[in-house]
Parts: C-alpha cells; sequence; structure tokens
C-alpha cells in the first residue's frame, strides 16, 4: 500500500458517506487476487459488517438478446424517480471469452449511469463462477453499507451464474423473448422454477400478441410448480423497457413481495440459508484449491490417472490414494468410510 492509497479507516469512513470514488476503489481491492489486498478486504469488510443487510437484493437474468440491459436502465431510472438508490452488478464469469457485455452495458445504460444516486459495476472476467460470485457478493455487501437501498443483480453467464444468483437474492425475476421458445432461449426447467416472477420483455408494436401469447403459456406452466419462496405465487407479467409500459407494475409485485413476507421471517430465512451456503461454497472451494495445488497429490496424479485409464485401478481406489496424499494418513484406510 503507497502513500497515496486509503487507509482501512479511509475505506470504512468513505463508503459509509457515500464516496462513491471511495466504494469503486474498495470494490477494486475486493477484487484484487493479492493476498495482502485480501486481507485489507476483510478488515473493511468487517467493520463494515453492521451497516449491511438493509437493501432490498434483487436477481435479474434472462438470455442474450432478451433486453436486460433496457430492462435495467429502464427500472433503474424508475426507482430513482421514487426515491431510491439503486447500485447494479453482474456475475459474469464469461466475459473474457465473450467480450463481456456487462462492460458495454455501462456504456449503455447512459440515463442511469449519470443519476448520482446509481453505481453500475461491472464484474470482473474469470472462469471460476466461484470467484466471481464471491466477489459479486461481497461488492453488494459494500454498496448496502454506502446506503444504497435496492441492489440490482444481472447474471450475464448462463447455466451455474443462474444458480449462483438465486443463492444471493432475495427475489429473482426471468426475462423472456416474446415468441422465441424455451430452446432458443436456452432456459431449463429448473431456472423456470427459481423464478419468483417471469417476465415478457419487448411486448410492444408486432411483438405484442406474440408476448402476450408467451405470457399465457408461462403462466400456465406456472401453476404446476412449486413456489420459489414459500408463501408467494410466482406471476408472468408483460413489459416494454423499450417505452416503460409494465415496469411500475414490475416494482409493484416486488414491493408486495416484500410487504407480505418480510413480517413472516421469510426473508430473514432464506438471507440465513445463503449465508451458510456461501460458507460452505467457500470451505468447498478452498479445500479443492489446497488438494490440486499439494505436491504428494500432483506427484501422484498423472501415475493414477494413467493406471485408471488403463482399468488397472477403480475411481475410488484412485481417489482413496489421492486423498490419503493429501490428508498425509499412512494408508487409505481411513478413507473407506468417506468415499
Amino acid at each position: 500500500m503507497t502513500a497515496s492509497d486509503p487507509t482501512i479507516d479511509d475505506y470504512v469512513s468513505g463508503v459509509l458517506a457515500g464516496n462513491r470514488a471511495i466504494l469503486s476503489r474498495a470494490v477494486t481491492l475486493i477484487e484484487s487476487r493479492s493476498p495482502l489486498h485480501e486481507k485489507q478486504a476483510q478488515e473493511v469488510l468487517q467493520e463494515l459488517l453492521p451497516h449491511t443487510g438493509k437493501a432490498k437484493r434483487i436477481g435479474i437474468t434472462g438470455a442474450p438478446g432478451v433486453g436486460k440491459s433496457t430492462f435495467i436502465e429502464a427500472f433503474g431510472c424508475y426507482l430513482i424517480n421514487q426515491g431510491h438508490s439503486v447500485a447494479v452488478l453482474a456475475i459474469d464469469p464469461s466475459s473474457k471469452h465473450s467480450g463481456g457485455s456487462i462492460l458495454g452495458d455501462k456504456t449503455r445504460m447512459e440515463n442511469l449511469s449519470r443519476e448520482s444516486r446509481a453505481f453500475i459495476r461491472p464484474s470482473p472476467a474469470g472462469d471460476n463462477i466461484g470467484g466471481v460470485a464471491r466477489r459479486t457478493r461481497e461488492t453488494m455487501l459494500l454498496c448496502e453499507a454506502a446506503g444504497f437501498d435496492l441492489v440490482l443483480v444481472e447474471s450475464v453467464g448462463v447455466g451455474q451464474s443462474e444458480v449462483a444468483l438465486r443463492s444471493m437474492v432475495d427475489f429473482f425475476l426471468l426475462l423472456l423473448l416474446p415468441g422465441a421458445g424455451d430452446e432458443l432461449q436456452g432456459l431449463k426447467r429448473g431456472i423456470i422454477e427459481m423464478a419468483d416472477d417471469i417476465l415478457v420483455n419487448k411486448a410492444d408494436g408486432e411483438n405484442r400478441q406474440r408476448a402476450e401469447q408467451a405470457r399465457l403459456e408461462q403462466q400456465a406452466s406456472l401453476s404446476f410448480l412449486q413456489p420459489a419462496t414459500p408463501g408467494w405465487k410466482a406471476e408472468a407479467a408483460l413489459c416494454s423497457a423499450r417505452t416503460g409500459e409494465g415496469v411500475p407494475q414490475v416494482w409493484e409485485r416486488i414491493e408486495r413481495f416484500f410487504r407480505e413476507l418480510e413480517p413472516k421471517g421469510v426473508i430473514a430465512s432464506r438471507r440465513q440459508q445463503q449465508t451458510v451456503e456461501w460458507l460452505n461454497d467457500l470451505i468447498r472451494d478452498e479445500l479443492q484449491r489446497r488438494f490440486a495445488h499439494h505436491p504428494r497429490v500432483q506427484a501422484r496424479l498423472p501415475g493414477l490417472r494413467e493406471s485408471l485409464l488403463r482399468g488397472d485401478i477403480t475411481a475410488v481406489s484412485a481417489a482413496r490414494l489421492l486423498l490419503a496424499e493429501f490428508d498425509g494418513s499412512p494408508d487409505n484406510s481411513d478413507c473407506d468410510d468417506k468415499l
């Protein structure tokens, strides 16, 4: 840390004061892979922890081309006009390969990015969804400590990024295209099952009739699914982010969600469960990292892999031997009950 770098106290006081420059630097500190920066970031987060948890956390996902950027800008500007402050974050493990739409989104969200009560932060590129999700979670805590009362988290990637998004937000909104069909939108039933509401975007002009048909189909399918959140019945609605039609109704639904479920402790219970799951994920990821870099494991792995491929050893036996190398066991007998 150089003389010009903020101290821990500078980060904490700056974030609590809502200083955007300090907030941005604090996020950069969290994203750093430097062990020193990671230690400093955890000290900052520890100090800020009592000031977190007060924002509504909303996840937004959908296939590429569904209009997430346009919707988030229209939705964010509407929320700011209603007196809220909005932070927009993203989970994008694929950006290194795809070029990363979220960086372009920050440019395209021109109106929202000019708002003094908005903060738009792209996620760092990377292959590891666990690492990107961790940094998004911690950035969310920083934004809450900075006073943002609404945090919108966008899933830019596909597959596991939706699961990661569901695991860190209170309300999960799925955007669909009118008339594209689930196959073309890359939808799996599991993603629909995670949604608290479904929104058919681009429901304007010639798309209007197709959008209404898509809404009816999704509404019918929702009746056969278990609710993603206990006590809440998901609905399918129409929206045009381009014209703004339907945007106020989206917020009305989300407000109703929190109004009905917060007093029952559903939101608090979900967050507690998410925190425990996050702890378990971090432990699992770190153990996997240590295992992969363990010198004795690295030494034994090539030979065991060859034996496995030749059919000389079973995968279970090979795993037991590698785990014995990892934990320093004199033999593999103590692994019998673990696999």
